[in-house]
């Protein structure tokens, strides 16, 4: 029988990324005794250097185990780690072992990992860009920039358009913000859909005065429209404004998705596979999600194993609606790293045929940009979470 032998954490880092936080990964490499090897993805997000170490955390309770057994492995985690179900780190860690576990299922089976979750759903995943926007300003620089993205393909498009406004919104600076959608709306026309990201950094009162502006350009959805943890404003919110609601990329768990099903504050759930449990705990909160009608949207801003980990459960799932993608904006390495090997064609991904996750990681790249003491950088300029170059109305 196969047994784990190893479980290896690798910090990658390159510059020349839109984003500070994406110029950072930290991939998992699993090893069975039949030399069968799984990959997963874990979350940075200035906690680099502590995840590496959960994961090494991790190895050492998994090693040993069988990878086939991901229910038991999971409930094994959660025994020991008396903190797992209210720390990043620790979920993320186990995200990635449970991922990278999933594709050592896949490959020992000859399928997709989509086949081992009810099958086929669909053959294409419908994407929306992101990461398009880098260094925009000005209304004129966010349609010009726009116009790329739908040269490309694309049906869907995310931005945030809110530059340093944190809190509150000043008149001026809804204006400004107001410019940006009104170009990109006019550019792009009316049957690509908009998607406004708001990074959860509003009170309830700015959140309001943005939702009745944004309600003129008809959006998809508003994303994290107030403070991840500020339920009661989030509950108003949703009675004073007909917008759709995408928001999960912060929830760790099933049971905390479900305060928010229940209390229908959500439309869109963006759970993120890398946060949440892995594919595992994944399925779990999307038959969750179909159970009260609400959409599934994963978050994805991160590298290509965890693009593929998305794909393949977009492709099962009855309630998928839209994938977040980076693809086309992601750094020249992180492509190389699995050989190019999730395209997006017309604003489209494909179902990922071939066993296991489905890509091939390029051990020579891994090797290459290993970063020994890396971590991401705090600037005074910008938070780390902002597209480069946006953190200003002019």
């Amino acid at each position: 029988m196969s047994k784990i032998v190893s479980i290896e954490p690798f910090l990658l880092g390159k510059e020349g990324s839109a984003a500070t936080w994406a110029s950072l990964m930290i991939v998992v490499k699993v090893t069975t005794s039949d030399g069968i090897v799984g990959w997963g993805e874990t979350v940075s997000a200035l906690r680099a250097k502590a995840m590496v170490d959960m994961v090494n955390n991790v190895a050492k309770l998994m090693v040993g185990r069988d990878p086939f057994d991901v229910e038991a492995n999971r409930m094994e985690w959660y025994k020991q780690d008396f903190n797992s179900s209210i720390s990043l780190e620790s979920s993320s860690a186990m995200s990635a072992v449970d991922t990278a576990c999933w594709d050592i299922i896949g490959k020992s089976l000859g399928v997709p990992i989509y086949k081992l979750l009810g099958g086929k759903a669909r053959s294409r995943i419908l994407v929306y860009a992101n990461g398009w926007y880098q260094d925009c300003v000005s209304a004129e620089d966010f349609a010009n920039a726009a116009k790329k993205v739908i040269s490309k393909g694309y049906k869907a498009m995310k931005f945030d358009p809110f530059g340093p406004h944190f809190n509150r919104i000043t008149k001026e600076g809804l204006s400004v913000a107001e410019d940006r959608v009104r170009s990109v709306r006019e550019t792009v026309g009316d049957d690509v859909d908009l998607l406004i990201e708001h990074h959860g950094r509003f009170n309830y009162a700015a959140a309001l005065k943005i939702a009745k502006m944004l309600e003129r350009y008809d959006p998809l959805f508003a994303e994290e429209p107030t403070h991840p943890e500020d339920i009661e404003g989030l509950s108003k919110y949703r009675l004073a404004t007909t917008l759709k609601v995408a928001l999960g990329e912060r929830l760790i768990t099933k049971q905390q998705t479900l305060l928010y099903l229940r209390k229908r504050l959500v439309d869109f759930l963006q759970i993120d596979l890398y946060r949440v449990g892995g594919i595992t705990e994944g399925k779990k909160v999307s038959a969750l999600a179909e159970s009260f009608d609400v959409d599934m949207a994963f978050h994805n801003a991160h590298g290509p194993i965890l693009n593929a980990t998305s794909l393949q459960l977009d492709t099962t799932l009855p309630n998928f609606s839209i994938q977040e993608c980076f693809y086309d904006w992601f750094p020249t390495w992180k492509k190389e790293l699995v050989h190019n090997g999730t395209p997006v064609e017309n604003g489209f991904a494909s179902a990922i045929e071939r066993p296991g996750l489905g890509i091939e990681i390029d051990e020579r790249i891994v090797q290459e940009n290993i970063l020994k003491a890396g971590e991401e950088p705090i600037s005074r300029d910008e938070p780390l979470w902002v597209v480069k170059g946006t953190w200003r109305d002019a």
